[in-house]
């Protein structure tokens, strides 16, 4: 029980210092965003307007109150990508980056904390690893953007291609779905380019790559193509992912997309815009098609999509994949009669299964209880508001319209969540439940009946 009270005391500590440097991140963005050279306009934003996109970016959410091409001048924009790619890696990642690379010392603290942050399963060549996360993040985007500079160069000419090449390289691998295209249309997103394959291929590329995880591309960097020698989160990682892109693309191919209201696209354009929607709301907020267009059916898959996000120690918010995986393998092991989940050959334990609920309960319970307030609040249809809280949770970004209209204390809600998402779950239980445990193996048993 000593023991225990320890770990519990290591994971309150970690917490406090993730969830404090999120917070100071946040207000310094709002303090930059209020300056009126971060507006196009005169004047500069609001306090409420600047600490939303602040929270939006570092959360690396998306939401908007304003069109981020043509309401924020270039310095205001430089200032959102900073901030998405510090919250994409992770504040604590990129303050041990900054430190690494001025040559000081990484104590024992910081490396626990840093374990905590990217959910590394020990301690030991966390540095190291913190090392690989920051090279690979920046070979991905580089990547995106020489991938995607030279589409942006033709249409903006070179200087404002590149920048856009860049920003939204940035924006995709780290899961955040701000995007500069409100220049043809605001809030119009990638809806341009719902049939151009180099930016489809492209964004989809860098938004599952940062949602797999830094420890998932660990094992694919150390055993290539040996899948059995893979962790098995890496496993599960992949597996679900895999399985959550194709079979919602699935559907959207053959139940969305073939309506008489998408004539205009063709075969080809209709698997991109299906595999492209598949993939968007697992925390990445862009979309290439009218979301309005969507069905009830559509817009609840969406939903069940944004409140999974990506994995474990990536660029992704939401309640992550494994936590799904163990929910259902939990639920097999029920019907099976076994006494434990299992998940490729290897028990779960109890303690996981016991963590994975406790976050699908309170992912659940702020998704619904915020969207149920939002509702009473604005006097607005539940399924919308409903959505723009799974998209605030999940840390996606993409939305029916409605959140500019929002008032102030649906805002908050929306910041509340957005920063709920991004710091994750188990850490605001150990937050909330953070006291030592007490013995209870002296408590009298009673059977109880569940289900």
């Amino acid at each position: 029980m000593i023991q225990s009270g320890k770990k519990i005391k290591s994971h309150f500590s970690s917490f406090r210092i993730i969830s404090f440097g999120f917070v100071m991140v946040i207000l310094i963005g709002c303090f930059l965003l209020m300056l009126p050279i971060s507006t196009a306009g005169s004047g500069g934003a609001s306090f409420l307007d600047a600490l939303f996109t602040s929270t939006s970016a570092v959360c690396v959410t998306g939401l908007v109150l304003h069109d981020t091409a043509t309401y924020w001048s270039t310095f205001g924009q430089v200032v959102i990508m900073l901030l998405i790619q510090i919250g994409g890696m992770g504040v604590v990642t990129v303050a041990i980056s900054i430190a690494m690379v001025s040559g000081r010392k990484i104590g024992l603290m910081q490396r626990s904390t840093m374990q905590e942050a990217i959910a590394a399963p020990h301690v030991g060549g966390i540095v190291r690893l913190t090392g690989f996360i920051l090279k690979t993040a920046m070979l991905i985007e580089a990547v995106g953007v020489a991938v995607m500079a030279p589409v942006f160069c033709k249409e903006f000419g070179f200087f404002r291609g590149i920048w856009y090449a860049l920003f939204h390289s940035v924006s995709a691998f780290c899961n955040a779905g701000f995007d500069l295209m409100g220049i043809n249309s605001p809030f119009s997103s990638l809806t341009a380019y719902a049939g151009h394959p180099v930016i489809n291929l492209a964004i989809m590329f860098l938004i599952v790559s940062g949602g797999i995880g830094f420890l998932t591309w660990d094992d694919i960097r150390s055993h290539t193509w040996h899948l059995k020698k893979y962790r098995m989160q890496s496993k599960v990682i992949l597996s679900v992912t895999g399985a959550l892109i194709v079979v919602p693309a699935l559907y959207f191919y053959f139940m969305e997309f073939s309506g008489s209201q998408w004539e205009e696209f063709s075969t080809g354009e209709r698997i991109l815009a299906s595999f492209f929607q598949s993939v968007t709301p697992r925390t990445a907020g862009f979309n290439t098609v009218d979301l309005t267009k969507l069905t009830e059916a559509g817009l609840a898959i969406m939903i069940v999509l944004m409140l999974t996000g990506g994995s474990p120690g990536s660029t992704a918010g939401g309640m992550k994949t494994t936590t799904v995986a163990v929910m259902i393998s939990s639920a097999i092991s029920v019907f099976q009669r076994r006494e434990s989940a299992h998940m490729y050959g290897r028990r779960i334990p109890q303690e996981a299964v016991r963590n994975a609920a406790t976050i699908l309960m309170m992912y659940l319970s702020l998704f619904f209880m915020g969207g149920l307030a939002i509702s009473c609040i604005e006097k607005l249809p539940m399924l919308p508001c409903l959505f723009e809280t799974a998209s605030a949770i999940g840390t996606v970004g993409v939305s029916l319209g409605i959140t500019p209209q929002l008032g102030i204390i649906s805002r908050i809600i929306l910041i509340l969540l957005m920063f709920f998402g991004r710091v994750g779950g188990l850490t605001l239980v150990f937050a909330a439940f953070s006291i030592t445990h007490k013995n209870v193996s002296k408590l009298p048993q009673e059977k109880i009946t569940v289900g």
